[in-house]
């Protein structure tokens, strides 16, 4: 996020878009109800008519996958009404006079035939957040999970842009993490293309810095994403480390990472429970929970928190840092000698720049933002703010492109995928809550009421879903949260298991799959 949670509460205007989250950041999400109740204005851009959309000032009801569509033509209505903030453009941006002159072939009217949706309703969205001062972005999992991903996150920088709405209390653009610790996780290098704290794996000076540490030779290019690692178990990769994943739930394709994780000679699970993946693996390392655990996580605001064990860990559990350490020194990889959380937090914060004025004992109280960048640092509520890291901000010149699949005479419904609010991720830990399971115990597909009478559908009778890499049966719930041409079911249930349905295509630069779009054809079972 760029700018700290409390600011949620300070918009003028809140443009949420590609997330849910009164069900999926419940927590989070009371701050926006509380700017609304303050006189704060609402656009939600969302296929369904979530809690979150039933508060809008004005819901969009988009087409899944016409997220760029949208955006080009609310950037082409700041332009055309003069809503641009032309001193922040020229002062703190590039390329913005062939962006401005890009956008203005892309009308309201235009977007309306690939969104679906008015083009009145458009252009409102347009004037509302130009008008906004500030205007914030919320987004999730609804804007990344697309093979245009990058060009949407990029087309949401742009209206910020464009607007001056970065760098500013109120606004921002703010992605919110899908779990506790996926900022910690980027943060200590767990992506493709970077070492612990961004630092880029193909720059000189940090692959001789890391190679230094471990006193091994790393080659100074970009890692692999885990698409391209799926598809070359039992070829170029013949083992693997799966640690606190339930990758056979929660990837798209089922069928084929089920595939590639049995072509492995050997896989090694670190998980809290006996999951799904799990139960494929040669080995399993039980982990402590989060209330067996001394260490560090990094929320989605970009604060460094401290955690500390409340309980001791059951059985033969260890922590997560233990168990890779002692896996590391087994094969003989120098570096790991740790004695604690401590140490190894206190390594992180001597490598990353990020970091770099943190230690174990300063972050007792929890109380620092990254980038601190020296030990007198207060940390950083809010990125953007004097500078961009990079000299200036850029604005990217994007067209809208069709999703990898589009609906057919044979898969003539959309399918799109997501959470519920009682059944967190694959279920993993909410799945073995009684009181979960009461109110949650079964999932169902959200399917429109004109659609189910056309397609003989009954309210608590049963579908067959297809796609063209499988199909699931799974129990029909006529609703019209949805709209029509339109389901939607969650992928947390092992027992319906959706993604054996989903994984048409991929983000070309980030590799993520298009989870959100996929085409199918629904029928009765009898």
């Amino acid at each position: 996020m760029s700018n700290p949670l409390a600011d949620m509460e300070k918009p003028d205007l809140i443009f949420a878009i590609g997330t849910n989250m009164t069900e999926c950041h419940p927590v989070a999400a009371t701050r926006l109800k509380r700017a609304l109740t303050s006189g704060a204005k609402m656009i939600v851009a969302d296929p369904r008519q979530t809690r979150l959309a039933k508060m809008a000032h004005l819901h969009l009801p988009i087409r899944v996958g016409s997220d760029v569509a949208l955006l080009l033509a609310m950037a082409h209505v700041i332009q055309r009404e003069d809503l641009i903030n032309a001193n922040f453009i020229a002062d703190r941006t590039a390329g913005g006079e062939e962006f401005l002159e890009h956008i203005k072939e892309f009308t309201p009217e235009w977007a309306s035939e690939i969104c679906e949706v008015p083009a009145a309703d458009i252009e409102e969205a347009g004037l509302l957040y130009g008008r906004g001062n500030p205007s914030a972005i919320y987004y999730t999992l609804g804007i990344t999970e697309h093979i245009c991903g990058v060009d949407n996150v990029q087309s949401l920088c742009n209206i910020a842009l464009m607007t001056g709405n970065l760098g500013i209390e109120g606004g921002g653009i703010n992605p919110m993490r899908g779990q506790n610790n996926i900022q910690g996780a980027g943060d200590c290098g767990a992506v493709p293309n970077n070492f612990p704290g961004f630092q880029p794996c193909d720059n000189p000076e940090s692959t001789e810095k890391f190679s230094k540490l471990y006193q091994t030779e790393i080659d100074g290019v970009k890692g692999i994403t885990k698409v391209t690692a799926l598809d070359n178990c039992g070829k170029g990769i013949h083992a693997m480390i799966i640690d606190g994943e339930n990758t056979v739930v929660t990837d798209p394709d089922k069928n084929h990472c089920e595939h590639a994780l049995k072509s492995l000679d050997h896989l090694v699970v670190i998980d809290i429970f006996m999951t799904e993946t799990a139960q494929l693996a040669d080995v399993v390392f039980p982990a402590t929970a989060w209330g067996e655990t001394d260490g560090v996580q990094t929320n989605t605001e970009r604060r460094v928190q401290r955690l500390r064990a409340a309980v001791p860990p059951v059985g033969e559990a260890k922590p997560d840092w233990w168990i890779v350490s002692e896996i590391a020194k087994r094969m003989g990889v120098p570096g790991f000698e740790y004695n604690s959380a401590k140490d190894v937090f206190n390594e992180l914060c001597e490598l990353s720049p990020i970091y770099a004025g943190l230690d174990w004992d300063r972050i007792e109280d929890s109380e620092y933002q990254w980038p601190v960048p020296d030990k007198d640092h207060p940390g950083t509520p809010m990125l953007h703010e004097n500078e961009f890291k990079n000299g200036r901000g850029k604005f990217t010149v994007v067209g809208y492109r069709d999703p990898a699949e589009v609906i057919s005479d044979d898969f003539p419904l959309w399918l799109t995928t997501g959470r519920r609010l009682e059944a967190y991720h694959s279920r993993t830990q909410t799945g073995r809550s009684a009181g979960i399971e009461y109110l949650l115990s079964h999932e169902s597909l959200e399917v429109h009421p004109d659609d189910a009478e056309r397609l003989g559908l009954i309210h608590g009778g049963m579908a067959k879903m297809a796609s063209a890499r499988g199909e699931i049966e799974i129990e029909v719930k006529v609703t019209d949260m949805s709209p029509k041409g339109t389901v939607f079911t969650s992928f947390s249930f092992a027992e319906v298991p959706v993604n054996i349905l989903t994984g048409s295509g991929y983000d070309p630069v980030t590799q993520t799959a298009e989870l959100k779009v996929c085409p199918v054809k629904v029928t009765a079972v009898k």
